[in-house]
């Protein structure tokens, strides 16, 4: 079997255009952990370095002693992040007030059973990092949503969601959730800030399925 990789085999998932469009996602598996606050805090990048150790420790399981059955090789998934906040009279304008669920993708193949056998493995490999305990395992289904590809700064991506929210207009969709997910195809280490890729998405509905 060819390795999957999500950049070809999910395009459509993890590269939109720089148009909105409409998606109708199916139910996937992620591994999960929950934050509070500014995401510039150090302990955030601990967060995402407890996701990243799980998601290639199963990659890596080949070379285990426990190959996972019906194991096949991937790309590991992008990071991506489900953004509220805590407080919504303040809203989005305090880094302070935001809440969010940070989340990877897992292959098919993983289950809860197996979820619990590798996280044991990473305890006791990142056993100083306090976000490994709070991992969960997850299946989210996201269903009907407008993404698009926001390319540039964090900061300016309320000027993509202008033209998500102008096109769900014109074409009849309101949107459902304040919610919003955020996918980070781009490593912002690696990548000036103004070629920055993510993936902006949100869930709405059709005003005549009401």
């Amino acid at each position: 079997m060819k390795e999957i990789n999500y950049r070809k085999d999910y395009k459509n998932i993890y590269l939109p255009g720089k148009k909105p469009c409409i998606i109708d996602l199916p139910l996937l598996n992620y591994v999960t952990v929950e934050f509070e606050g500014d995401p510039n805090r150090e302990e955030f990048s601990e967060l995402i370095e407890a996701l990243y150790s799980f998601s290639y420790t199963v990659k890596m399981s080949y070379k285990s002693e426990r190959i996972p059955e019906n194991y096949y090789k991937y790309t590991v998934f992008p990071l991506e992040g489900e953004w509220d906040v805590l407080n919504k009279s303040v809203g989005n304008k305090d880094k302070n007030n935001f809440k969010a669920k940070m989340m990877m993708r897992q292959p098919d193949f993983l289950n809860e059973e197996l979820f619990d056998y590798f996280l044991k493995i990473v305890k006791n490999k990142k056993c100083d990092n306090k976000f490994v305990e709070k991992l969960k395992f997850e299946f989210i289904d996201e269903g009907l949503c407008c993404q698009i590809m926001h390319i540039g700064i964090y900061d300016e991506e309320y000027k993509s969601f202008e033209v998500m929210d102008d096109f769900c207009l014109k074409n009849d969709f309101f949107r459902i959730d304040k919610r919003h997910k955020e996918i980070y195809i781009s490593d912002p280490r690696r990548t000036e800030v103004s070629k920055l890729k993510t993936v902006l998405r949100y869930k709405i509905a059709k005003k005549d399925a009401l």
